[in-house]
């Protein structure tokens, strides 16, 4: 069985994702329960998921003069699901991390 652990991550899913559905990291195999949680409208993982921040331009200037490349970890969360029997694929979608949930949630009753 799947445990929480202290740093999660999710992934909000786009509103045509309807369950049965893929999950796939850099192109791998996720499954349910062992990688990931579903979570209301959010995939939320068990380990940390990076995304590449946005490339300021002198950065952009070093990779266009071939002085730099770009190595840092990006990690790209895919869904490949089916809406009226067509299959279709959602690709790179957002990651966050997920909030510290130190003092548990509390539910709004009314």
């Amino acid at each position: 069985m799947w445990s929480a652990v202290s740093e999660n991550w999710r992934v909000p899913l786009p509103a045509p994702v309807q369950e049965p559905f893929e999950v796939y990291v850099n192109g791998v195999a996720q499954r349910r329960g062992a990688d990931y949680e579903l979570r209301g409208r959010e995939l939320v993982f068990s380990k940390p998921l990076a995304k590449e921040g946005r490339l300021g331009p002198l950065r952009w200037l070093s990779i266009f003069l071939g002085i730099a490349g770009t190595y840092r970890k990006n990690d790209s969360v895919d869904v490949q699901y089916t809406v009226n029997g067509q299959p279709r694929l959602a690709t790179g979608l957002e990651t966050q991390p997920a909030p510290h949930s130190g003092h548990g949630h509390q539910a709004n009753v009314g």
